[in-house]
């Protein structure tokens, strides 16, 4: 009888330290992309007028998670005389403008019943530096690629289909 005491033991040891195991790399897997996942009260796709006339700068961008579901963020450098990469809404709801930090960009708004997308992406041709252009490339082909837009306050995500996530902060417009 002593021996089976002993053996139960052991297993509730073993079962102890695997369910800790296992708690701790569950909450290490949040805890790695709670900065992807939207707040509870954030509006998922919310409708162009919630963004009339808003300025917005990418303060960050989560690149897809690796094979290890480790998030992996891109630097996002200043771009040519200190300008940040910003979007701006028109005051109608129905343009999206911009800068990548080197070249302005322009989109048109549609807008359905599931959200809206972005269409016809135009942008200034300047020279930039290979780093900044692959940069402006790759941002320009997220916008034209998201999938969802999240509101929450001053925060805007936009999560791409691989999940990859701009994270802008809303700015006031100057007048000018």
């Amino acid at each position: 009888m002593p021996h089976k005491i002993h053996v139960l033991a052991a297993f509730r040891t073993r079962i102890n330290r695997l369910l800790l195991v296992f708690s701790c790399l569950g909450l290490g897997l949040i805890t790695g992309c709670a900065s992807v996942i939207p707040p509870c009260g954030a509006k998922t796709s919310p409708p162009s007028s919630e963004l009339k006339n808003t300025k917005w700068e990418l303060t960050r961008w989560n690149l897809p998670p690796n094979s290890n579901g480790e998030v992996r963020v891109r630097q996002i450098p200043l771009g040519d005389a200190s300008n940040p990469i910003q979007i701006i809404v028109d005051a109608d709801g129905q343009r999206l403008s911009g800068s990548t930090g080197c070249n302005r960009f322009t989109a048109t708004l549609d807008e359905d019943a599931r959200g809206f997308t972005l269409k016809h992406i135009t942008r200034t041709k300047m020279a930039c530096t290979p780093q900044r252009m692959e940069l402006e490339n790759d941002f320009l082909y997220q916008l034209n690629d998201y999938r969802s837009i999240v509101r929450n306050g001053d925060q805007l995500l936009m999560i791409g289909v691989d999940r990859e996530v701009l994270s802008f902060t809303q700015k006031s417009i100057s007048k000018q």
